[in-house]
């Protein structure tokens, strides 16, 4: 019988790409089942031109070429981000799973921004932001979407909070968003593209966002249509008293956000689950599960507890968009987007082959490695613990050490693949952070490495 089908192996233009996807294929099992390399780095841009040569051409490189550049000279070029003893800013330790899904995903090139092109995906989805909304404890009427990142998240929850709260309040009566100045700084920058002001409020001496502090800021700033409550800072992963700030933020009829960017991921966490108390009465949260939620790049979780206060908001309408069925489940509506991959079915896939149980498992773990570190400087003589771990980052510094001593401990650790731990500031004075959310970073090797290259000035 003679196939109707056509052969969709070998293209007019592009020739046969089979051969070049089993290459692509072979590259994304080769780094997902080997171990990262710590050394790798950033390099300068003659650095990399010279070894990777010309890389756009008229004729073009062929596969062999173009994946051994990448392989030998452009990934080695960028940071280590899954290796356990990466404990700089807010690193990422996604499962193989989830790596291997991810690439999956792309090869299935679904649009996700409406159900009807991608409800089965948007369905898997909804089951991982099922589980979130479970943790927080929110209603029926609760739902959400994946975007890129906190930065995405919370500038659309933002906006989504403004466009209620005017609802609420008459049109010109909210310019103003509240936090503190350790909230993270894509609040700053989604008040810069809203065009509103940023209401900063003194932190207690814990470095807690309380509800004390913000009713006395809204008394004076009336314009405040939300409170950003941080669960879990990027700097010294603290989590702001919720609880008080709910109250505070039904008082004044204002919108309360969590930011859990990072931080959000202990709610699964019985042990630091107790710190999130109120937040079951937030109307808005993120979460990125390519922090602490082991999915990789790029994903953030967007939840509202009213999912009809997101779509009044973020709903796009056009002559083109007009036979899409509003009554479905959109994830367009929900953010500042149109078009969106499918990405949080990594997250979907790794849950649904692991189970929450071991989601919560690693979860604990890095909470305890980072109570283990932490109390391992503290009885150090000559470390200094300066915030012990609310939930999984701690701060501390080396009493005598100039700016110039810690830079150069932290570029010698990090060319030797010792450990990635890089200088930031706590209350005006430089000091080093530990973020750890890699269930495979052990303490006691983390606590040898800072005895050891701490005993004495750098070299």
């Amino acid at each position: 019988m003679t196939s109707h089908v056509p052969d969709t192996h070998v293209s007019p233009v592009w020739g046969d790409e089979a051969p070049i996807v089993a290459d692509v294929v072979g590259l994304i099992s080769r780094r997902i089942t080997r171990s990262s390399d710590p050394k790798t780095t950033a390099r300068t841009a003659s650095e990399l031109a010279a070894d990777a040569g010309t890389t756009i051409t008229a004729a073009g490189l062929g596969s062999a070429q173009a994946l051994r550049i990448f392989e030998d000279v452009l990934a080695p070029a960028t940071r280590a981000q899954d290796d356990p003893y990466n404990l700089a800013y807010i690193p990422a330790a996604p499962t193989q799973a989830a790596r291997a899904f991810d690439a999956a995903v792309s090869s299935f090139n679904i649009f996700a921004g409406t159900w009807e092109a991608g409800a089965g995906a948007i369905f898997a989805e909804n089951e991982a932001l099922g589980w979130l909304i479970d943790l927080l404890g929110w209603p029926s009427t609760a739902g959400g979407c994946f975007v890129s990142g906190g930065t995405m998240g919370n500038l659309s929850a933002l906006v989504a909070a403004r466009s209620h709260v005017r609802h609420l309040r008459g049109r010109d009566a909210a310019g103003a968003i509240l936090c503190t100045v350790d909230a993270h700084s894509s609040i700053s920058a989604a008040a810069r593209v809203m065009d509103v002001e940023v209401v900063l409020v003194d932190e207690d001496d814990r470095g807690h966002l309380t509800g004390t502090a913000t009713r006395a800021a809204l008394a004076e700033h009336p314009e405040v249509f939300a409170v950003v409550a941080s669960s879990g800072t990027t700097n010294g992963g603290v989590v702001d008293d919720i609880a008080d700030l709910a109250d505070v933020c039904e008082e004044f009829q204002i919108w309360l956000h969590v930011d859990g960017a990072y931080g959000g991921a202990g709610l699964a966490a019985p042990s630091v689950r107790d710190r999130f108390d109120g937040i079951e009465r937030a109307h808005s949260f993120v979460v990125d599960p390519h922090k602490w939620l082991f999915a990789p790049y790029d994903c953030c979780a967007l939840l509202y507890r009213d999912v009809t206060l997101a779509r009044a908001a973020h709903a796009q309408h056009a002559s083109y968009l007009d036979l899409i069925d509003r009554e479905a489940w959109n994830p367009a509506d929900l953010a500042i987007h149109l078009s969106r991959r499918a990405r949080g079915l990594p997250l979907w896939f790794s849950l649904a082959v692991y189970g929450t149980d071991r989601y919560t498992e690693a979860i604990e773990r890095t909470v305890a490695t980072a109570r283990a570190i932490a109390h391992a400087i503290d009885e150090c003589d000559w470390l200094r613990l300066l915030l012990a771990p609310e939930l999984s980052v701690l701060v501390f510094d080396r009493p005598g050490w100039s700016d110039d001593d810690y830079n150069r401990w932290s570029s010698r650790l990090a060319r030797e693949g010792l450990l990635l731990c890089v200088p930031t500031r706590w209350k005006g004075q430089t000091a080093l952070r530990l973020a750890i959310v890699n269930p495979a970073t052990q303490a006691q090797h983390t606590i040898d490495v800072l005895r050891e290259t701490t005993a004495q000035q750098p070299d």
